[in-house]
């Protein structure tokens, strides 16, 4: 197999090319959240240095979700059409799971800002996942913890709220990696062919324009006629 990876789903851009399980290379970097130019000339790069061409990918691995609504479609729409047009599969991994160093044990709570005292949290067990993913307010997420798991991804944040609650907590700000994208990817279940045009990300909240619109306007009424409504 050889997989590509790629993560634009927050701040940091994350890429690796892995061979079965050999890690080839390896590419990490913020670059305020400008994935829309970076990305596709990164992956050329990382791709010429071990002499790779998209023809010879086998599988595409992308961080799906959740994160940024802008980052997100950036890089699963481009990992839709390399492995569309190429042939490929195609994995997506929790965005969440991305954050969790390959080398920490026992249960762990990966987090991202959702803002507004709210977070993005994913709860997983020796790379398992023990909790889905969810978008909800961090008071919610603490009280459903024991304090004895590691707190990871964008904690610094969180930090007081979460020694407040538990003062001997383990707590570890992560970014997201290419290696550990490419780890899970390899894993992960893939979707080929046509079945690649209903991959979409996982953003686990709607957007702030629909929850302005549901707040001033009630529902959406799917039957209606939307330029009535607005």
């Amino acid at each position: 197999m050889k997989l590509l990876a790629l993560d634009t789903s927050g701040k940091a851009t994350a890429l690796a090319l892995m061979q079965d399980d050999q890690l080839l290379v390896e590419k990490n970097f913020v670059d305020s959240e400008n994935h829309s130019v970076s990305l596709m000339p990164t992956i050329a790069e990382i791709m010429t240095a071990i002499g790779w061409t998209p023809q010879d990918l086998t599988r595409v691995a992308v961080a799906q979700g959740p994160g940024s609504y802008t980052g997100l479609r950036i890089a699963v729409t481009a990992a839709k059409t390399l492995a569309y047009t190429l042939g490929l599969e195609l994995v997506g991994v929790s965005s969440l799971q991305v954050l969790i160093p390959l080398e920490t044990k026992g249960t762990v709570v990966s987090l991202m800002n959702a803002r507004r005292g709210f977070v993005y949290a994913g709860i997983y067990e020796n790379d398992k996942v023990m909790a889905p993913d969810k978008h909800l307010a961090l008071t919610d997420l603490l009280a459903t913890c024991s304090g004895t798991e590691t707190f990871v991804g964008e904690t610094a944040l969180f930090e007081g709220e979460i020694r407040n609650k538990f003062p001997k907590a383990k707590i570890q700000e992560t970014q997201p990696t290419g290696k550990v994208l490419a780890r899970q990817g390899a894993k992960g279940v893939a979707v080929v062919g046509d079945a690649i045009h209903n991959f979409n990300p996982r953003y686990l909240k709607k957007v702030e324009a629909e929850e302005k619109w549901e707040a001033n306007n009630g529902d959406f009424i799917a039957d209606s006629d939307l330029v009535q409504q607005v």
